[in-house]
This record gives C-alpha cells, structure tokens and sequence, in this order.
C-alpha cells in the first residue's frame, strides 16, 4: 500500500506581511540565540548582522507590531530584541496612561 502524501500546514494563519520579509531570504541563525551559550560580543554581532537586514526590510513596522501583539518572547523581530520589545510596550502603556488612552491591546497582557 502506498504512503499517503504528507499533509502541507496551512498558511491562513500566516500574516501576509511575512511574504515579503528580508529575513526570508536569509538564514534564522542571526534572529534567534543559537541552543548554546552565547559570549556578548557573539550576541552583539549576531544582533547586529539582524538589524542590519531589518534596516533594509520593507515590512519592518508589521514585523514590529506583530511581535508586540503576540507579545513574542525570543529573537529580532522588526529590528528589536525581546527586551527591547518589552521596554516598548511598557513606554506605549504609560503614554497610554498619561493621555487617558485605552491601553494599546499588546501591552495589556
């Protein structure tokens, strides 16, 4: 008996903007700490060689917002990293909160 085909993930969850993403074309390994220990100064240059393609990336802001609203716990993401991301949230929640705004939906949780 033949081996059914494998089953393809569907994509209808995917945020279009991913399509056109920079690092689509590059490798994962700048974007995301390696399983094992990392020396600053490989941190720094791994994090540097994502900016650097983030800078160029004309989806940055979507990938950016994206991860503040799934409130993404590792790796660059529209050219920040996951501290970054939260020191922004909680920037955006104290504007919020001194114009007597809605607390914006990313930074509620």
């Amino acid at each position: 008996m033949p081996t059914p085909p494998m089953a393809v993930p569907s994509m209808a969850g995917e945020p279009t903007w991913r399509a056109d993403a920079g690092c689509r074309k590059d490798s994962a390994v700048h974007f995301f700490a390696p399983g094992h220990f990392e020396r600053r100064d490989e941190k720094q240059r791994r994090e540097g060689a994502a900016r650097a393609l983030c800078a160029g990336c004309r989806v940055r802001v979507e990938c950016l917002e994206y991860a503040l609203v799934v409130q993404e716990p590792h790796g660059i993401w529209g050219g920040m990293n996951e501290l970054e991301r939260r020191r922004l949230l909680r920037q955006r929640s104290e504007l919020a909160q001194q114009h007597g705004d809605q607390e914006p939906a990313a930074a509620q949780a």
